[in-house]
């Protein structure tokens, strides 16, 4: 054949054994691979090769060293994934490309060699690339890189004029600029190409809003890219960890985004940081860019000092002291899914559980009930009958047709009336005899919802958020992965599942489930587990009524 598929390469090597990687990464190139066999997307291996190819005779490395760069498989494979993957229009799948890497293994040369070629070499006329950072001169890192790159080679430094704020090619009329954030100006960008450089350090809120900014501009082009690069960093709740989060939800199948490609490098085995086999998962470029005898050194310094072993596992391992990944694979919230009505549960003892919208939005009530071993889930949800239309608009989720299923109850006007929260548990015991021996509730639950249920004869509980449910959600994800939870005949309450991250300290080995993203529900998950935790709590006083023994 005339063209190399690193691709097919690669993932053979992978499975082999020849070559050492992390879950992550087996996993998106089993995606990829999937995708081609059939024929979600299709292989054009004269893109792929042509960027290979430019990189190769046209770039050189910029620090220490000024030779042609030689790019390793995995490199090989990226690029050839980024240009190489199209669909059957002959137009690039991916338009966010987001890298994960360990310290040293080449990431920004990659990325300044990945401008030269879109910058040479893309056929589309007037480029706009920018170079993204929180600040100029972080920006100027890979902008630099790239000039150098370009004055390197009497070729490409022809074509380049190099002017106040930006290079400019001519012959394409592209513009390859440094940029520092400023939301508010980036409106009347056209980008082709936005490469951030190191975004684990970029702050929350402000890179946030960037990021989203610089993506939606991408829409006036036919096939743009946001390319982010980066190894783990110590920032919460930032571009990094949304990236993180849709980038794992994508990978366990729990998404349906089609634009979004993630190679993260990184340890699986957070109890093996030190050893070396496990390191190369994080550090492709091992033996290459670093050598093997470095991480040995600083293995040594790492193991004396608590805080140095914390900067290891960030910057080589890219493990986030309070990393977020999404949780549950698709296929097993799928498999929890039966049909099973509350007619089946008769004269039942349960636990129950209660999240409460704390603005206007969604709220769950949820029973758990237990029979022959195995616990099955109902919820009903509520949400404000003014509230609903733009719920819908902006959350994605058909809440008319779950309304129709009669899973979704409209409640108040702007704000859900918690009498009917109480009215649906009441519900359960008078129509069909379901019992729920305790009710947990997050402690800034209206009050009057529990002394109504109180006052009914309901016993309730409160559940602490955050940290504490970690032996609760390590019970819980042992039960349903061995098909021991079921949830009856619920989308809505499958959806909150997949949309759950966890969000680990790995230093108490601890974690709190949040959102995999912004827009994204898990209230009828959060009502779920606070019934397990009230289960769990209360088990040794009610346990034997809870089996619903015949």
């Amino acid at each position: 054949m005339p063209y190399k598929n690193y691709i097919y390469e690669y993932h053979a090597k992978i499975s082999s054994g020849e070559i050492i990687v992390g879950k992550w990464i087996k996993k998106i190139f089993e995606i990829i691979i999937n995708g081609l066999q059939t024929q979600e997307y299709f292989f054009n291996a004269k893109a792929a090769n042509k960027a290979i190819k430019f990189i190769e005779t046209f770039c050189h490395h910029s620090k220490g060293r000024n030779d042609l760069i030689t790019l390793e498989l995995w490199q090989k494979a990226i690029v050839s994934t980024i240009f190489g993957i199209q669909d059957a229009e002959k137009i690039r799948v991916f338009r966010e490309i987001f890298i994960v890497i360990g310290r040293k293994n080449g990431k920004s040369l990659f990325a300044s060699a990945l401008i030269a070629y879109m910058a040479y070499l893309e056929p589309e006329y007037g480029q706009e690339i920018y170079c993204l950072a929180p600040k100029l001169d972080q920006a100027a890192l890979v902008y630099d890189g790239f000039y150098q790159m370009v004055q390197a080679e009497e070729e490409l430094e022809e074509l380049a004029k190099k002017r106040r704020s930006d290079i400019y090619i001519a012959e394409s009329n592209t513009v390859i600029k440094p940029i520092a954030f400023n939301a508010k100006k980036s409106d009347g960008f056209n980008p082709q190409l936005v490469v951030c450089d190191e975004m684990a350090a970029w702050s929350g809120d402000a890179g946030l809003k960037q990021y989203e900014v610089m993506k939606s501009a991408l829409g006036a082009r036919k096939q743009p890219m946001i390319l982010s690069i980066s190894t783990a960093g110590y920032i919460n709740d930032s571009i990094y960890d949304e990236l993180m989060k849709r980038s794992t939800s994508f990978l366990k199948g729990n998404s349906k985004e089609r634009r979004l490609l993630p190679f993260l490098y990184m340890i699986d085995d957070v109890e093996k940081w030190n050893d070396i086999d496990e390191l190369k998962k994080a550090n492709p470029n091992m033996g290459v860019s670093v050598k093997e005898s470095f991480f040995i050194d600083e293995i040594a310094v790492a193991e004396g000092s608590l805080s140095k072993k914390a900067e290891f596992l960030t910057k080589y391992c890219n493990i986030k002291q309070n990393s977020s990944i999404a949780w549950l694979e698709y296929q097993t919230v799928e498999k929890a899914e039966i049909l099973k009505t509350l007619e089946d549960f008769r004269e039942c003892y349960a636990v129950g559980g209660i999240d409460l919208s704390q603005t206007t939005d969604l709220t769950a009530a949820s029973v758990v009930i237990e029979k022959e071993g195995v616990l099955y889930a109902f919820t009903q949800f509520f949400m404000p009958k003014n509230r609903m239309e733009k719920l819908q608009a902006t959350d994605g989720v058909p809440y008319d047709i779950f309304v129709k299923k009669g899973i979704l109850t409209i409640s108040g006007d702007n704000y859900v009336d918690y009498k009917d929260v109480f009215n649906w548990y009441k519900m359960l015991l008078e129509d069909y005899g379901i019992r729920p021996l305790e009710i947990g509730y997050d402690r800034d639950s209206a009050q009057y919802l529990i002394d109504d249920l109180k006052g009914y004869g309901f016993h309730t509980d409160d559940v602490f958020q955050g940290e504490n449910l970690t032996p609760v959600i390590r019970e819980f994800e042992g039960i349903i992965k061995d098909g021991a939870f079921k949830i009856a005949d619920n989308n809505l309450l499958k959806s909150h599942f997949l949309n759950v991250a966890l969000k680990q300290n790995t230093e108490t080995r601890k974690f709190r489930p949040i959102k995999i993203e912004q827009r994204a529900h898990i209230d009828g998950f959060v009502s779920v587990i606070d019934a397990m935790t009230v289960r769990q709590k209360y088990y040794a006083e009610y346990g034997e009524l809870l089996k619903n023994a015949a």
